[in-house]
């Protein structure tokens, strides 16, 4: 893949990460106006990059630091798989997109949690059994991919890395702890 874009060539250098719409790559060449990434068989199988078009536009973040803030939540840049969006309603100036996702990834996504949507971190509301919807703001409709997006098109998923260490731990057949779903919930962490 070969991106053109300006803004973050800024100090960039061979190896350094940049999430392309939320999936963490390694840039291996670059120049004055574009970089370039080699996407893996792996990324090509669980994110829309095997759908990219010339011209399209992307969501393009350079890797934190750990002296700077952090805004958002915390995104790896590995998209757990690829959702679709079910419905865009505009009202005035808010956006809310409705976003199918496979069954397997249910147990991470739960009411005001992180998401992650082409590697916006986002707020999941209305969460129901595959479908989630997420508010989006005027600012941050403009300054994204989200802009062009249209019913039917795919967005790469990412959910909440804390969610998916719970869950591992409650499905361990090793689990023999009191700590179950319920009590999460109930306490305010889910």
């Amino acid at each position: 893949l070969v991106i053109s874009c300006k803004k973050v060539l800024d100090s960039l250098r061979i190896g350094d990460s940049i999430a392309i719409n939320g999936a963490c790559q390694t840039v291996i060449n670059f120049d004055n106006n574009s970089f370039e990434v080699f996407a893996s068989s792996e990324t090509l199988s669980v994110t829309t990059f095997k759908n990219f078009k010339i011209g399209e536009y992307v969501n393009l973040e350079r890797t934190l630091r750990l002296n700077d803030r952090l805004d958002g939540h915390m995104v790896s840049g590995h998209v757990d798989c690829v959702g679709s969006i079910k419905n865009i309603v505009h009202s005035g100036e808010n956006t809310v997109l409705s976003i199918e996702f496979p069954k397997e990834i249910t147990n991470q996504i739960v009411n005001k949690g992180s998401i992650s949507v082409d590697g916006i971190s986002l707020t999941a509301i209305n969460v129901a059994e595959n479908t989630f919807e997420v508010a989006v703001i005027p600012h941050t409709l403009k300054s994204t991919n989200l802009h062009y997006k249209k019913i039917g098109d795919e967005v790469n998923l990412e959910t909440d890395i804390i969610a998916k260490y719970i869950e591992k731990y409650l499905s361990s057949n090793n689990n023999n702890s009191n700590i179950t779903m319920d009590l999460l919930e109930r306490n305010g962490f889910l």
